[in-house]
């Protein structure tokens, strides 16, 4: 049925949310706190409902005691065991559910009609399936199977990454869901496009006059975007060995972030008019010819043996549920060129590993030198004005400028202007899950990914994976716990770049000079 989408609401429609996966650890950490942030912030209407779907035993109340305590532990937000909190937890009901049991999803569509009528709900139902990938298509069919399709009001489908494994198995699990569900009713999550200051870039660049005047290769030398993690595989192993970290952070948070640097003003802010930006740029990234571009362009590592200081940290390859033997890389660097009018010519660095020295999320855009043979230049070593965007765990905008050295008569050194969004709200902020289930509630797609933005994205990093595979590419080694390898390193160099620290990096938080 046709929607009659109001973005600018502030209230979600009343609705049903279904949680698939409802015992699991996104559920515990993310979902049931974020839930619990938006009816406290008065952003949930009384006309709601949960209910939590898997396949162990609970009774409600053991139900609504895990959601007690998982926001106990992880929200924003406490709670005592008071009224109030006896109001939402009455919201919350339990299923114990075999996905591949019709006959359960038919229980599930009386439970639901039964709390729609309680809470004169709408008929709207949004299925949130926090489950491995290749169980979205099965669940889908049952959904349609059982019944729970035919409420009166609109049904939507959100769904975590990773969204197939490469464009092969993206295309067939796309399908799939699509004899289910169309296109505008899917929601492919990546919760990275919920952070504040990723959401931020938009307003930063079309919103200041300063700002999207130098938004080209004119002025720009070359953008740097950084998501380093200081913990190893954990638990997450079996998987990781399988996926390795181009998989998990370069085709879905590191492109996206660059998407958002380098797209053109949307022509409306609507969320289609958006993606659509977004498309073209991945559609304008410069392919890899050969292996040997590859091997040019790409830097993958692994981390052995090291130390954070405190404590000896193993290698990779002694975690638990990994190869002996994997050459999967936990580490990758990579130079990228968007190919059009406003970024020809102009380098994208991007890196990410795990094991690093320090978590943290930043964009630096390193805007050209003065020219050095004229007025200051020519008795000073000026340094190159930045933009440094940060993303997580401080969320924060700096700008980096040459100034006069106060008491002094001509010395010019770097500053910073600063603005500090973590200084300003500190733990209130609201987490990215929070938004994206408000969005999605609401029927905006704007920070959800299109299927043609996962079609493209996989189609360019598919081509630096078979080269991995056909040639069995270097693979270098860093110590857990360092930055990486030289050679992401020389990357930069032969460009006459380096990467600038990022937060935390230095003790004296002196961020501007070469590491």
């Amino acid at each position: 049925m046709a929607e009659n989408l109001n973005f600018d609401t502030l209230n979600t429609p009343g609705a049903v949310f279904f949680i698939f996966g409802a015992t699991g650890d996104l559920a515990k950490r993310k979902l049931f706190p974020a839930i619990y942030s938006l009816y406290r912030e008065g952003k949930l209407s009384e006309d709601f409902a949960v209910i939590g779907v898997a396949r162990r035993p609970r009774t409600q109340d053991e139900f609504r005691q895990d959601v007690y305590s998982s926001i106990q532990e992880f929200g924003r937000y406490r709670s005592d065991l008071n009224a109030e909190w006896d109001a939402f937890a009455q919201h919350f009901e339990y299923k114990s559910l075999d996905i591949n049991d019709i006959d359960g999803f038919r229980e599930l569509r009386e439970q639901t009609e039964q709390l729609e009528a309680k809470y004169e709900i709408p008929g709207n139902r949004l299925f949130y399936l926090a489950l491995a990938p290749e169980l979205f298509g099965s669940v889908s069919f049952n959904l349609m199977k059982g019944g729970m399709l035919d409420g009166a009001g609109w049904n939507r489908l959100v769904i975590e990454k990773p969204f197939g494994y490469d464009l092969e198995s993206a295309a067939k699990l796309n399908e799939e869901i699509n004899q289910v569900f169309k296109e505008e009713e899917i929601y492919r999550i990546d919760h990275y496009l919920g952070k504040e200051m990723v959401q931020n870039i938009e307003v930063i660049r079309f919103a200041n006059a300063f700002f999207e005047p130098l938004w080209n290769n004119k002025h720009i030398a070359n953008v740097q975007i950084t998501l380093s993690e200081t913990v190893g595989v954990e638990e997450r192993g079996g998987y990781y060995d399988h996926a390795g970290a181009l998989r998990d952070m370069g085709q879905n948070h590191m492109l996206q972030m660059l998407t958002m640097i380098a797209m053109e003003p949307p022509s409306r802010l609507l969320p289609e008019d958006i993606r659509d930006e977004k498309v073209k740029v991945l559609r304008s990234l410069r392919p890899y010819a050969s292996s040997e571009e590859v091997a040019d362009h790409v830097v993958r590592a692994q981390y052995t043996k090291g130390s954070n200081g405190s404590k000896e940290l193993p290698a990779y390859r002694e975690e638990d549920k990994v190869n002996p033997e994997s050459n999967t890389e936990t580490y990758f660097a990579a130079r990228l060129f968007v190919d059009n009018f406003r970024w020809a010519g102009v380098p994208f660095y991007i890196r990410t590993g795990k094991r690093l020295p320090v978590k943290t999320t930043e964009v630096v855009v390193e805007f050209k030198r003065m020219p050095g043979n004229v007025y200051l230049g020519q008795k000073h070593s000026l340094e190159p004005n930045l933009l440094v965007i940060r993303v997580n765990p401080m969320e924060g905008l700096y700008v980096k400028i040459n100034a006069k050295k106060p008491g002094s008569e001509s010395e010019i050194e770097p500053v910073a202007m600063d603005f500090c969004q973590s200084c300003l709200v500190g733990i209130n902020s609201p987490e990215a899950y929070e938004r994206l289930i408000h969005d999605a509630a609401r029927g905006d797609h704007t920070y959800f990914t299109r299927w043609d933005e996962v079609a493209t994205a996989w189609s360019f990093v598919d081509k630096i994976a078979q080269s991995w595979r056909d040639n069995q590419g270097p693979l270098e080694n860093y110590p857990a716990g360092s930055w990486g390898p030289q050679q992401a390193d020389a990357l930069l160099e032969k460009d006459g770049f380096h990467w600038w620290p990022v937060n935390g990096q230095d003790e004296d938080k002196v961020i501007w000079t070469k590491s």
